[in-house]
């Protein structure tokens, strides 16, 4: 089981983590929402929870919760922008639709 994430969002969230001056990565997990069921929720991780799984990419430490992670797992993250929006872009290779306004996903 693993996520990865790109160079780019690598470099987008060490910039985050020294402006924010604390944080040990990143906390990428799932929620329910939506109208396909799921959306992700991503905050900086300021500690390790017991059961949480612990992944590097890019000198990265990515956290995720056990529960997350049968949904996560093999997912990259990208940090992308696209004209004046810019974000986290999730590939995810569990994903069975989407809704049409993209904020929510399906397994």
């Amino acid at each position: 089981m693993a996520i990865t994430i790109t160079e780019k969002a690598a470099t987008h969230i060490q910039k985050s983590l020294t402006n924010r001056g604390k944080g040990i990565g990143l906390r990428v997990g799932v929620k329910t929402s939506g109208c396909s069921g799921m959306a992700y929720a991503i905050e900086f991780a300021d500690q390790v929870e017991e059961h949480d799984q612990i992944f590097e990419s890019q000198g990265i430490k990515i956290i995720v919760d056990p529960k997350s992670l049968v949904y996560l797992d093999g997912t990259k993250l990208d940090f992308v922008r696209e004209g004046l929006n810019e974000g986290f872009k999730f590939d995810n290779p569990n994903i069975k639709g989407e809704c049409g306004c993209g904020e929510s996903f399906a397994v």
